[in-house]
């Protein structure tokens, strides 16, 4: 194992500060990193994806935990401390400067499985979550997501049905894979201390359901949720055979979309792929 100097010494070294206009927090704490890293189970060998690291405190805790890592990083600043942990861990990790929102993942990661763990940058944060959710092809490549989210966005991800944190994420989020809060994260872990409270969600990708295209189903939440929270029979009527699918499939449409299972929703989607087919 690299012996490494603190993280604080190296950011002090490299006059590195967490920039608010990039959503950067830097964690510090290397037995909370340590835990994390664990949440996906034995990293040994294992193909991971990082974005946005920063200076490098979770991607120490990947290291150690012998994992295979490549970081993307948007800000130069970082670099240099990245790179001093490049030469710590020779042929370990593989750092790429760039956005992630404009990067093809599958090819970085030479289209073999991966998992992805990030303290993602809260302002690119759901973004990238929907995107490794979204596509018709399923599963997917990664073998798992753990992520570090705002509290409140970490409570949408795994909420049930019929609480007020209940939407168009959870949905996303449930329909064909299995998602819990796995840990919370105080606010005076980071530096500097964000005014929200932080979470951990671990997402792993379960069986598709048969005969639903993943952008009907995207369709369907986004009509259900985007009005406010309406009678579906209001918030589907832009969405052409959605009222009627309802009624076939016996679901009243004076109830709230908040009150419908994530089974009711695939229902939903299936009834309206099959009727374009």
């Amino acid at each position: 194992m690299a012996d490494l100097p603190p993280l604080r010494e190296v950011i002090a070294r490299h006059g590195l500060s967490a920039s608010k206009a990039l959503g950067q927090n830097f964690l510090f704490d290397e037995q909370l990193l340590d835990r994390i890293a664990a949440l996906p189970g034995d990293l040994s060998g294992r193909k991971v994806l990082e974005v946005g690291p920063g200076p490098g405190g979770l991607t120490r805790a990947l290291l150690r935990a012998g994992a295979d890592v490549t970081a993307i990083e948007m800000d130069s600043r970082c670099m240099p401390a990245l790179a001093e942990l490049e030469a710590a861990y020779p042929g370990k990790l593989r750092v790429i400067q760039g956005d992630a929102l404009k990067l093809d993942h599958a090819e970085i990661m030479g289209g073999e499985p991966f998992a992805i763990l990030s303290n993602l940058p809260y302002n690119v944060g759901t973004a990238l979550f929907t995107r490794w959710l979204g596509g018709e092809e399923w599963p997917p490549l990664w073998t798992s997501l753990t992520l570090m989210f705002q509290q409140e966005v970490a409570q949408r991800i795994a909420a049930k049905p019929g609480t007020s944190a209940y939407g168009r994420l959870a949905i996303l989020a449930q329909w064909r894979a299995q998602a819990k809060l796995a840990m919370k994260v105080h606010r005076s872990a980071f530096t500097p201390p964000p005014k929200v409270m932080s979470a951990i969600v671990h997402v792993e990708p379960a069986a598709m359901p048969e005969g639903v295209s993943a952008r009907m189903l995207e369709r369907v939440t986004e009509a259900a949720f985007g009005r406010g929270r309406k009678m579906l029979r209001q918030s589907l009527k832009g969405l052409p055979g959605a009222v009627e699918a309802l009624e076939t499939l016996g679901v009243d449409s004076q109830r709230r979309a908040e009150t419908l299972e994530v089974g009711d929703f695939i229902a939903l989607a299936r009834a309206l792929t099959t009727a374009q087919a």
